[in-house]
């Protein structure tokens, strides 16, 4: 009997997907689709590097940073700024839970990113704790259109 009680329980836990890696084609539609190819300058590239390179485009990667805020999701979005993680001190600038950055539904992480972009250090806010990004973010910009695919 109680495992008849823990069914519909168990059914809506499994309707969200989490820590799902994207093809890099798959990744594409859905950003161009969010409107990012483009946005405040950045190309679909970039965004595809970026999400590359951050997480390898894995939806359920977390990287801790020494200051104890977070790096969430796909894109590597900061807690100590963009989302509130319930155990760092957090502006909250997205206004969005972190966990919310760790699913399939892109939808929370790219309304954040174009909130982060627009921010005055545009995509310079992924410069800083996480060293790798930093580095290949560097690359990211500096890559033109047909370089791209060589790099991934």
């Amino acid at each position: 009997m109680r495992t008849v009680a823990l069914l519909p329980i168990l059914a809506c836990l499994s309707t969200v997907a989490w820590g799902k890696v994207f093809s890099r084609c798959e990744l594409a539609r859905l950003l161009q689709r969010g409107g990012l190819d483009g946005f405040m300058g950045y190309s679909l590239d970039n965004w595809i590097c970026l999400a590359f390179y951050g997480s390898r485009f894995d939806t359920g990667t977390v990287t801790e940073n020494s200051d104890g805020s977070s790096d969430y999701g796909i894109f590597q979005i900061n807690s100590r700024r963009w989302c509130t993680d319930h155990h760092s001190h957090t502006l909250d600038l997205c206004q969005t839970r972190c966990l919310d950055l760790l699913t399939a539904d892109l939808i929370d992480d790219i309304n954040c990113v174009k909130k982060v972009v627009m921010d005055w250090e545009g995509m310079g806010a992924w410069y800083g704790e996480n060293h790798l990004i930093s580095v290949y973010l560097f690359v990211c910009l500096s890559i033109h259109h047909h370089h791209l695919h060589s790099w991934l």
